[in-house]
């Protein structure tokens, strides 16, 4: 290797006083990309890697800057500045959080994301170049529709993992993609302020795809070369045992099932609210029979629990909608159906108009000698119903616009 060549150090001001940013001799000025990638002991293939961004760039037309996230203790960093690339020095604290430590130093309009180990083809960095100028803010790479290079992939992750996981996450959002995992991928810079990533580890990936279908973001897929470990090299799912894609898999899961609560909330919670309705009200002055099915007392109690947990759900659902909600628009929809002063005035009638049955149903109790009538025992739990709904819909509201204030502060 040769020597390495004088070396600048920097770092922003106010940035974290363990981060430190190492520039190269020959620094690039005003890029319009940023290939930002984490590496962690990666001196095998660190020259190379740099080496096909470089001809990358060329190839595609497009001025651009290389900057490498280490946290490793091998020689990745020195290697990297002498092929010209900037260098942020960094603590291990996992990937997702090497993608925030990086923001601040990114200068570039566009960033290009991926691994530094040579398994994704930098050198193909036409697609994603004409695809950011042609208006794109996320793109995705695609292994399964560009060339999975024998043995690159193992079957675990290519037949079971990936597609799994994918099909789960399209499912839940209504999404297109064909590869969810893929490292190579690239996000305009304001986009990824705006999407103020969270995840620490793995599960960054499914994070920055979920909150790209939140945004709304111009999304976009591109094929890619995926190639398989050098000779020598061990993945770091290899390096971390067996146990790894598992886990890798497990945290993936709950990201999508955090950023995706709303799947599980709304929709579901409205069928169980309609079915519980149809099955409360109309028995509320006595059983039904339909058929040979007679809809009694007890149908109304299964009833009274469906309403009650629908009408829950779908009031969290709304509540996680917001949560999500970076145009506003949502925000904005839900404050016009829950306006404050006639969402409270509902409450109030609901409440009153099943306490008047509660009291009916006390006063036909007294007077029968501490006995009920079958259909008075239906429209009591009407009415008890009705005070539920009416108190559940009054506090619904007080967290509603408490949540949106929060949420416009943050």
């Amino acid at each position: 290797m040769s020597a390495v060549a004088p070396l600048a150090v920097a770092a922003c001001v106010g940035a974290d006083p363990e981060i430190t940013l190492l520039l190269p001799d020959k620094d690039v000025a005003e890029p319009e990309l940023s290939i930002v990638v984490p590496a962690l002991n990666e001196e095998l293939t660190m020259a190379d890697f740099v080496r096909w961004c470089h001809e990358g760039m060329q190839k595609a037309g497009v001025h651009g800057e290389i900057l490498i996230v280490d946290s490793g203790q091998d020689r990745s960093a020195e290697i990297a500045l002498a092929s010209g690339a900037r260098v942020l020095k960094t603590p291990k604290r996992g990937l997702g959080r090497a993608y925030q430590d990086a923001l601040p130093y990114v200068r570039g309009k566009f960033m290009l994301l991926g691994d530094c180990d040579c398994t994704y083809d930098f050198r193909e960095l036409s697609p994603f170049v004409e695809e950011f100028r042609a208006g794109a803010e996320f793109i995705m790479g695609s292994r399964f529709r560009g060339y999975i290079e024998p043995g690159a992939m193992p079957p675990l992750h290519r037949y079971l993992g990936t597609p799994v996981t994918t099909w789960i996450l399209n499912t839940i959002f209504g999404g297109h993609f064909s590869d969810i995992h893929c490292g190579m991928r690239g996000i305009s810079k304001a986009a990824f302020e705006r999407m103020d990533l969270q995840s620490q580890s793995w599960e960054y990936a499914s994070e920055m795809v979920l909150k790209s279908v939140h945004m709304r973001l111009c999304t976009t897929e591109v094929p890619i070369r995926f190639l398989k470990d050098r000779e020598g090299r061990l993945s770091h799912h290899k390096r971390s045992g067996w146990f790894s894609p598992w886990h890798a898999a497990w945290i993936n899961l709950r990201a999508m099932f955090v950023y995706g609560a709303n799947f599980f909330l709304f929709k579901p919670g409205v069928i169980l609210l309609v079915v519980g309705c149809l099955l409360t009200f109309p028995l509320s002055f006595g059983p039904i029979t339909i058929g040979p099915i007679m809809f009694s007392l007890h149908w109304m109690l299964l009833g009274v629990s469906l309403t009650v947990l629908g009408l829950q759900c779908v009031y969290m659902g709304i509540l996680s909608q917001i949560f999500f909600d970076y145009a506003g628009d949502v925000r904005a929809k839900w404050f016009r159906r829950f306006s404050y002063t006639r969402t409270v005035a509902l409450s109030a009638l609901l409440f009153v108009l099943g306490l008047a049955f509660g009291t009916m149903l006390s006063v036909t109790y007294y007077r029968n000698h501490f006995t009920l009538p079958a259909s008075t025992n239906n429209l009591g739990f009407t009415g008890l119903l009705l005070m539920i709904a009416g108190f559940m819909t009054f506090t619904f509201t007080l967290i509603l616009h408490s949540t949106a204030v929060a949420v416009r502060r943050r």
